[in-house]
């Protein structure tokens, strides 16, 4: 059994928090550990309620994912979202690319709990620091790899 099954009322109280959370600053960001089978990922929810995408990144440590959601949420909430196959320089990060996810209820729990079946969701890829992206043999980055969660546009 998992903590939230055995514990339901922890379940409850972790749901009363992110809504807390979106309510106050109009998304959160939840962050999945890796271990030794998957990178760890991290997603955006309360992005759907402003009739915007939520947003996830593979293959990035937590300090880094979460200032990165943060800063493209934040942009996506005063200008129109990126479109998938779109490439962006950040300003003190990487290249990254947006790519749509096939199947948002695999990887965003809680958004998928909250929000289906509207869900949409994309995908911040990010090259290495000599700008491959992961479908490059030659990429090097992201702790575990960095999957990419649906098909690239165009």
């Amino acid at each position: 059994m998992c903590h939230h099954c055995d514990h339901p009322e922890a379940r409850e109280d972790h749901e009363r928090f992110l809504r807390a959370q979106i309510r106050a600053n109009g998304w959160v960001v939840v962050g999945i550990d890796g271990d030794r089978l998957y990178p760890p990922w991290a997603y955006t929810v309360g992005l759907t309620e402003l009739e915007r995408p939520e947003l996830v990144v593979t293959g990035m440590d937590a300090p880094l994912s979460i200032q990165l959601l943060n800063s493209v949420a934040a942009h996506f909430v005063h200008a129109a979202p990126s479109r998938p196959g779109e490439q962006v320089r950040l300003r003190e990060g990487p290249l990254i690319e947006f790519v749509e996810l096939e199947q948002p209820s695999a990887h965003l729990f809680k958004a998928w709990e909250l929000y289906q079946p509207d869900l949409r969701a994309m995908q911040i890829v990010h090259a290495d620091e000599r700008g491959r992206w992961p479908w490059n043999p030659a990429f090097r980055g992201g702790r575990g790899g960095q999957p990419v969660l649906g098909a690239r546009a165009g």
